[in-house]
């Protein structure tokens, strides 16, 4: 996109700029950072914190287990993305319910439960769909063809989350994690924060009116994103451009997938099947409406109605900082199990777990050998 000599340019716009801490709020964007090495050239005054872009990430230890209980049912058949199979529950994950005798299904598609159902017409197909308003669209597109299709041996376990809500969650003055291990560092309070990169994927659903409360109500700015080096690179100089110029507005640097008013049959699709719910993240706590539910005309596919476990709230392991490091409090170096105790091949979080998690990008693409 850039030739050298524009990207010598660029950063040197921005180190004109004023002091700046910007967060990412889309995992796929803390992972290209990293990959990248971007954070490695930007001047002083930029500083990136990664936020809870990560839906595997930010997905509450009490739906982890309920998903895992759920596994364990007689006749059940659980299918899900691959993430998700490793995260750790309370006791153990989907992985070691699998390798226990569950019937655990790792999918890369959710029309494929579709399939599983219609093959396993005596067993019970779960689908566990987690996911931000990127996914939803395709989660209600296959909840409707179950409809059709009258499937009724396939129901859905619903863990979607919405990025408006919590950013404003984010913003508001949070207490502590409940149940943070005391050995972590104090994290009380917000982060402290300058804009948004907002995420591409998401803002090419929504489009960019769902958060103008940034600039309306904030006094910050932000700036859609694609995913290349050179894109975020773009929005940075833009963020700083706003700065400078004392503007809090909402721009778009990914023109060729977003649109302001975003995908318009994608959010119809959405507002069809789905609505907004209270919700519980991990580290943050419940935010309202920023969860998703079935409406009462697909309530017949709820696995939470169609199976009413009862699943105990759960504090998250001990020591684990996912909370802090997901709400922009501590970055994944700093949690005491970062690279010790917790690292991919043996993680003790979900940040460390997911392909998009800000501790497993940490880990892969920017840790210093100790």
């Amino acid at each position: 996109m850039f030739s050298p000599l524009e990207r010598q340019w660029l950063l040197e716009e921005m180190g004109e700029g004023p002091p700046s801490r910007y967060m990412e709020v889309c995992g796929t964007h803390t992972v290209a950072i990293a990959r990248s090495g971007l954070k490695k050239v930007l001047p002083p005054t930029v500083r990136l914190i990664s936020g809870p872009g990560c839906p595997v990430c930010v997905t509450d230890q009490q739906d982890i287990d309920t998903a895992i209980a759920l596994a364990h049912e007689k006749g059940v058949l659980l299918a899900t993305f691959g993430d998700m199979a490793r995260v750790p529950g309370t006791n153990g994950s989907l992985a070691q319910a699998k390798a226990e005798g569950a019937d655990v299904r790792i999918l890369y598609s959710p029309f494929e439960a579709l399939r599983l159902a219609n093959e396993n017409p005596g067993r019970e197909a779960v689908f566990l769909s987690v996911g931000f308003e990127t996914t939803a669209p395709l989660i209600a597109a296959v909840v409707k063809e179950a409809a059709r299709l009258e499937r009724r041996n396939l129901s859905f376990l619903i863990l979607h989350k919405l990025l408006p809500p919590v950013m404003k969650a984010l913003l508001g003055d949070l207490p502590a994690m409940a149940g943070s291990d005391p050995s972590l560092p104090a994290t009380r309070g917000r982060p402290s924060l300058d804009g948004f990169l907002m995420p591409g994927h998401v803002c090419a659903i929504l489009g960019v009116e769902p958060f103008r409360f940034l600039g309306e109500r904030y006094r910050l700015p932000g700036v859609v994103a694609g995913f290349e080096a050179d894109d975020i690179l773009l929005a940075l100089w833009m963020l700083q451009r706003q700065r400078r110029q004392g503007r809090a507005e909402m721009e778009i640097a990914y023109r060729r997938a977003v649109r302001e008013e975003g995908n318009r049959t994608a959010q119809h699709l959405m507002e069809e099947v789905f609505q907004p719910v209270e919700a519980c993240w991990r580290g943050i706590g419940t935010v309202p409406h920023s969860g998703l539910a079935l409406r009462q005309a697909y309530s017949a596919y709820d696995a939470r109605i169609r199976f009413p476990l009862q699943v105990e709230p759960a504090p998250d392991p001990p020591g684990c900082a996912c909370g802090e490091v997901l709400r922009g409090l501590l970055s994944p170096p700093q949690c005491p199990l970062f690279g010790r105790a917790c690292t991919p091949q043996s993680p003790v979080g979900p940040c460390m777990v997911s392909s998009e998690g800000s501790c497993a990008a940490s880990y892969r693409y920017e840790r210093i050998c100790r």
